[in-house]
């Protein structure tokens, strides 16, 4: 089938479009093109109920469209069978979204008060600056006996001897 139009519009996914059918109809193949003209009809649908939802909003002096504007659209539009199965899955929506919510709040999920989890993280703090200054006492003590065991080019004049030969190099150049 021919593309709808403009490539940049956001549309359904694809695969989202065939889990449907699959769901669907499971034992019925569904030709490329059906495919296709499916998706461009539900991509028209979302926007006349959006395009509708919003006219709704901005009635209302509204910036925001809400569950309730979807459903005055789909009313309006004369798809009022469709609400109470759109207000089922919005409660449903709104389930998973508290769910996820109280999953993703560990804090919660521990079981611990604050005041024990805070002085937890005090004692990593401690543990983990007790660590890097253990690490860079070592370090400098590594440094220390490297300095040592190299012998020092100051001692016996060396250093100085170095130098002039070098400023005699550069004069003879």
């Amino acid at each position: 089938m021919a593309d709808s139009g403009n490539d940049d519009e956001p549309t359904i996914p694809r695969a989202a479009i065939n889990k449907l059918i699959k769901e669907l109809v499971p034992n019925i193949r569904v030709a490329n093109d059906s495919r296709e003209l499916i998706l461009n009809c539900c991509t028209e649908f979302i926007h006349l109920v959006a395009s509708e939802a919003n006219e709704i909003c901005t009635k209302e002096g509204k910036k925001t469209i809400s569950p309730e504007h979807i459903l005055g659209a789909l009313e309006s539009l004369g798809f009022g069978s469709y609400t109470e199965d759109v207000r089922s899955v919005l409660e449903e929506c709104k389930t998973v979204a508290a769910k996820k919510r109280r999953a993703s709040t560990r804090l919660e999920n521990l079981g611990i008060p604050e005041e024990e989890l805070f002085r937890q993280q005090q004692e990593l703090f401690a543990k983990a600056r007790q660590q890097q200054a253990e690490a860079e006492q070592q370090e400098w003590l590594r440094m220390q006996q490297a300095a040592q065991e190299t012998p020092q080019p100051q001692e016996g004049g060396g250093a100085a001897g170095g130098v002039e030969q070098g400023a005699g190099d550069q004069d003879d150049s």
